[in-house]
């Protein structure tokens, strides 16, 4: 049985820098304690490196090869949970694993007639016919997904492209070609006033 090495062990709990040399602080280069593939250590020697020794933050940042940004979610982590905030979060599921066939049916059949979500009385309702629990705004996005699926990806209100045909621009040249053919007359800007009924 080989032995993992630290780098492999890193990579497993998603602690690995992806960018070791990038970490220009010196005492990172000599070989020992300072290990630059650890990005925990990383984090936490640029933060230290801020606080105590005064570097303002953008320079600790750059100095360790990681993002001002970076910087910020690490301080932010390691004032809420200690040293354990700048640990790899767990990663769930990316996709929506608890919304199978059999729960979207049941959704789809309690979906009101005008096709209006009730997501919050939805989850309860899979809740209690399946005994699984799925938040209301999972619920919300699947429909939507589905939706989009089938408009093929549109998800644009029909009356947009009606937006684009009569802007403010282009409605009185509009009302005045139709006058010039003297076959309407408006009384108001109702086609107009149409144009954005939604």
């Amino acid at each position: 049985m080989t032995k993992e090495s630290k780098p492999d062990r890193l990579r497993q709990m998603g602690a690995l820098n992806p960018r070791p040399e990038g970490v220009r602080a010196s005492w990172f280069r000599e070989a020992g304690f300072f290990d630059p593939l650890d990005l925990v250590q990383v984090k936490y020697e640029m933060l230290r490196h801020a606080r105590e020794d005064g570097t303002n933050k953008a320079d600790a940042a750059a100095l360790f090869g990681l993002s001002r940004q970076t910087y910020y979610q690490a301080e932010a982590a390691f004032e809420r949970d200690g040293i354990s905030g700048l640990l790899p979060r767990t990663r769930g599921p990316k996709s929506a694993h608890k919304l199978t066939g059999e729960v979207m049916r049941l959704v789809e059949e309690h979906l009101d007639a005008n096709g209006q979500l009730q997501a919050r009385s939805l989850a309860e309702l899979v809740h209690s016919r399946l005994g699984i629990s799925v938040h209301p705004r999972s619920i919300e996005r699947a429909v939507a997904r589905k939706k989009k699926t089938m408009t093929g990806g549109r998800t644009q209100s029909p009356c947009r492209r009606t937006e684009r045909r009569f802007t403010k621009r282009s409605a009185p040249m509009l009302f005045a070609a139709r006058l010039a053919q003297g076959g309407w007359a408006p009384s108001s800007f109702t086609d107009y006033g149409a144009a954005w009924p939604c």
